[in-house]
């Protein structure tokens, strides 16, 4: 007989390619997952992976297997998917992702209006700038700001995700009238090597401006810019919560992206699911205005 708790083992290594990230990953000691995999191996009577000094690599045998692995790995999620659509309740727990700016400033009182009108629906918020697989079940459901969407779900694209040039109006005031050409003595807040930003600023009017700081968080651009301490980046919704900061004069929205909901195609027959999204989505189209700028 086939011993299934071996599989996620299996994958787990060849996803990660060493026992102790498999191991991280199942929640596992490196021992158990060893041992699963031995199983494994002497179950089919053949080698699954050569063990080398960089890690664990699959045998012709592992490759064969792989795709069968994950094949029932998608079918038994998938079940528990179809499970899990019984619920008719509005009640239950709900695991949503989203980038922390939007959810700060944009989602919270959404979620607070959600939560008075259905007290049963419990909302586990995830919060980062990395995208959870929907496919892989990471996540329910997702806000996600993004140019185009490569998963297989379910998803409602609303409007575009504005990205402007911003700064305070004080720091206008001061550093704009004077500055050189090309924007020459103006400051941008920088992220860092992000070959997408370092690509519109050197397409915006202000190329010549100097790149300062390397700050990977956009809350702290919006702060620094809210502060006076140079041009940054940020979503146009920026200029209706904090009206100290203002697009740059001469500067047009980048709207390359746009503001998707997505969820898992087996969620749609759960009940809380359903009124969650449905209610997510009309709040957003609600504050469109806000979200592209205008």
């Amino acid at each position: 007989m086939m011993d299934w708790k071996s599989l996620p083992a299996f994958l787990a290594v060849a996803r990660h390619g060493s026992l102790r990230a498999a191991a991280d990953q199942q929640g596992a000691t490196h021992a158990t997952v060893r041992r699963q995999i031995e199983a494994l191996e002497a179950q089919l009577g053949v080698q699954l992976f050569r063990r080398g000094a960089d890690g664990f690599h699959l045998t012709a045998a592992g490759r064969t297997l792989l795709p069968q692995a994950l094949e029932a790995e998608q079918s038994l999620l998938q079940g528990f998917n179809a499970v899990q659509g019984l619920d008719r309740e509005a009640s239950g727990l709900i695991r949503l992702s989203a980038d922390p700016m939007t959810a700060h400033f944009m989602l919270a009182p959404v979620l607070a209006d959600f939560a008075a009108l259905y007290p049963e629906i419990e909302i586990e918020l995830q919060l980062s700038y990395g995208i959870d697989s929907i496919s892989r079940l990471e996540t329910d459901v997702s806000v996600r700001s993004v140019a185009e969407v490569d998963e297989d779900v379910v998803g409602r694209k609303l409007f575009p995700a504005s990205i402007g040039i911003f700064a305070s109006r004080d720091y206008i005031d001061r550093m704009l009238p004077k500055a050189g050409p090309r924007g020459s003595g103006l400051d941008w807040i920088g992220y860092g090597p992000v070959p997408e930003l370092l690509s519109i600023i050197q397409n915006s009017p202000f190329p010549e401006a100097r790149i300062r700081h390397s700050i990977p968080d956009p809350e702290m651009h919006l702060h620094l810019a809210r502060a006076g301490a140079g041009m940054a980046l940020l979503a146009a919704w920026v200029q209706t919560r904090f009206p100290e900061l203002q697009r740059l004069p001469g500067t047009v929205l980048d709207e390359r992206r746009s503001i998707w909901v997505l969820l898992h195609s087996d969620l749609r027959r759960v009940r809380r699911i359903r009124l969650f999204v449905d209610y997510l989505c009309a709040a957003l189209l609600e504050r469109r205005s806000d979200f592209i700028g205008t």
